[in-house]
């Protein structure tokens, strides 16, 4: 067993101490577990490898999305950085948005998720830019004018 396997195993197993589910707010909270013990780029390895092993482990390798997996990371990182508290239902609690499964349709078109370059790897967004990206434009703008 990898060091990476077990560091997602432990996060596994904190995320869902208090839920006998894996659903989507477990996902969430393994994310922000993740995200504030290892940061955010080492976060995106450690959750992707971990779901795709769990989901090559459970046979059905199909259901790993590399794009889906990144962008939660990448969308709990984000917040996350604006986030002190070390209780994870507080941080769920101020963002809501990100117990929503729907959340990337905000900046995904449903094909574009559905493609296969998208469950393969990285995809950017097509419909909206994701937050940071958004304000990065927004500052370069600024120093234009």
């Amino acid at each position: 067993m990898t060091e990476q396997s077990t560091d997602f195993g432990a996060l596994m197993a904190e995320a869902t101490a208090a839920s006998e589910k894996f659903g989507h707010r477990e996902h969430v909270h393994l994310t922000w577990l993740a995200v504030r013990r290892f940061g955010t780029p080492a976060a995106v390895g450690l959750v992707s490898d971990g779901i795709r092993r769990t989901a090559r482990y459970a046979g059905a390798p199909q259901k790993y999305h590399a794009t889906v997996s990144r962008a939660w990371v990448e969308l709990v990182g984000h917040h996350a950085a604006e986030h002190d508290g070390d209780d994870f239902t507080t941080f769920a609690d101020q963002h809501p948005a990100l117990l929503d499964k729907r959340l990337l349709t905000r900046f995904y078109r449903p094909a574009t998720l559905a493609g296969p370059q998208a469950k393969a790897g990285w995809v950017e967004p097509d419909l909206a830019p994701f937050p940071w990206e958004a304000d990065r434009r927004q500052a370069r703008e600024t120093q234009a004018h």
